[in-house]
């Protein structure tokens, strides 16, 4: 049946049971231990219940005024709107490719004739239709939403034209800047920054996302962190390593708490789910321990869009091949202001950071191919070229050692506009983070009736981040399969 809860496909099963605002249902994991090369076929039972109330949902962007801030908008917009627009091609469609939610399927099982039934990703459970989604956000630079959209030069100019007058009435709110966190070749769009102390900063900030929420009548309002790349900051006792010692930080107006761990604190503490889409290490500890002191999800680090999300599929399946890659070499070059921001050297070591570790648990998965600390030389290079805007140019060239001391190299070019390839993942992580705060478990084996959330790391957003944060204790999953496997 597909006529429940407007196309989510209802289960037939003495398992799953629905009433009139969740559905509950009865899950067996099965899994394996290895103790001592003795392996013991494990099961563990659990009672899920996921809210199928649909809220009105809220999604602000630290970065509002950038590429991927005035891509998504316009997006938003043209598929509400249902727009057309001509290009050279011809007559354009508002889509939504690009999104695992609105434009994949997933292998629901067989018909009666035994072949495959793929229904779409958003009908498995209730999830907010991007359409309803209300945007807003903040931006050191005041310039309105539609004269940023032009600035980025992403969109087709028709496209543009009839989104304009829309745009052009969004104005983001003032951000924070610090040229110490991002490249002192940003300073020149910083006309619109939020003055005073840390501590002061994160009251607007705070207030900010209560207006917010408050103005739009939402029910929830996630962050989502789509800035220029920070550098990242040292883990310090006393400063940030812990949840207490960062609100003292942030109280004494210590000068190494970046902009972008004052907004997800403030997130934090106003019940919003924060997402850091950039590379700098923005979840240290201190921010991990707050999430869990609140419940509230947390998930990072930095947009996995084209380059790093191929290179988890090769590698995975070089890996599983039995070949085995020697030598990584990733060289990029764009003209969009994130290129700009990481042409300094700061900023583009926590995207180096971010880009590079993709690899190392497929190379862990195999110890034939590897020895115990032996990994493959992996080499990241980013230029920016302001002529080719957003356009990113990308050309990977994989070294590996195969049968009786042969070799094989594979190269890849790659050219995509970035932004129309991050902001679908915006999207998605907001649709899938929301969903997931009306889902909660237990174990049929608890003493309690007690059910509890997610753990507030949310990995399960794993398959969009290039550098998945996971719980302590819990070993980094990058394989592209893998990770889809979790959400599916």
């Amino acid at each position: 049946m597909c006529d429940f809860l407007s196309g989510a496909y209802r289960v037939v099963s003495d398992s799953v049971s629905y009433t009139s605002d969740e559905i509950v249902s009865h899950y067996t994991y099965a899994h394996t231990k290895v103790v001592d090369n003795c392996v013991f076929p494990m099961q563990d039972k659990y009672i899920f219940r996921t809210k199928t109330a649909i809220p009105k949902l809220g999604l602000m962007l630290v970065g509002w005024g950038g590429n991927n801030g005035t891509t998504l908008t316009a997006g938003l917009l043209a598929n509400r709107k249902k727009l057309t627009w001509e290009t050279k091609e011809g007559l354009h469609q508002s889509d939504y490719l690009g999104s695992l939610t609105q434009s994949s399927t997933v292998r629901l099982g067989t018909n009666e004739f035994g072949e495959s039934v793929y229904i779409p990703f958003k009908n498995m459970l209730p999830m907010v239709d991007p359409n309803d989604i209300v945007v807003g956000g903040w931006d050191i630079s005041s310039m309105n939403l539609g004269d940023a959209m032009k600035r980025a030069q992403v969109m087709d100019i028709d496209l543009q034209r009839q989104l304009y007058p829309h745009m052009k009435e969004l104005l983001p709110l003032p951000s924070i800047f610090s040229d110490g966190f991002i490249a002192g070749n940003q300073s020149d769009r910083a006309d619109n920054c939020i003055a005073g102390t840390k501590s002061q900063q994160l009251e607007i900030i705070r207030q900010n996302i209560r207006d917010f929420k408050s103005t739009h009548k939402l029910d929830k309002v996630i962050i989502v962190w789509t800035a220029t790349t920070e550098r990242c900051v040292e883990i310090v006792d006393g400063i940030n390593s812990s949840a207490k010692a960062l609100l003292e930080a942030i109280q004494n107006n210590h000068s190494d708490i970046s902009p972008s761990t004052i907004f997800a604190v403030a997130s934090i503490l106003e019940g919003s789910s924060y997402i850091n889409g950039s590379p700098q290490n923005t979840l240290v500890p201190g921010v991990v321990q707050l999430a869990i002191d609140k419940d509230v999800f947390v998930a990072g680090d930095d947009f996995k869009s084209g380059q790093t999300k191929f290179k988890s599929v090769l590698v995975d399946f070089l890996v599983s091949a039995g070949i085995k890659p020697k030598s990584i070499v990733s060289y990029n070059h764009l003209g969009n202001n994130d290129g700009k921001n990481l042409s300094e050297p700061m900023q583009f070591r926590s995207k180096e950071i971010s880009k590079s570790n993709v690899v190392l648990d497929m190379v862990e998965s195999n110890r034939i191919l590897y020895r115990e600390g032996e990994h493959p030389d992996h080499c990241v290079v980013i230029k920016y070229v302001p002529y080719v805007q957003d356009s990113k140019r990308a050309l990977d060239e994989y070294t590996s050692e195969i049968f009786m001391g042969g070799r094989n190299t594979i190269v890849i070019h790659n050219t995509c506009e970035d932004s129309l390839l991050a902001t679908p993942l915006i999207i998605d992580l907001a649709i899938i983070c929301e969903m997931c705060e009306r889902i909660s478990f237990r174990s049929e084996s608890s003493p309690t009736d007690k059910f509890e959330r997610f753990h507030p790391v949310l990995s399960l957003l794993a398959y969009l981040l290039k550098a998945p944060m996971v719980p302590h204790g819990t070993p980094v999953l990058n394989a592209l399969a893998a990770q889809r496997q979790v959400v599916c």
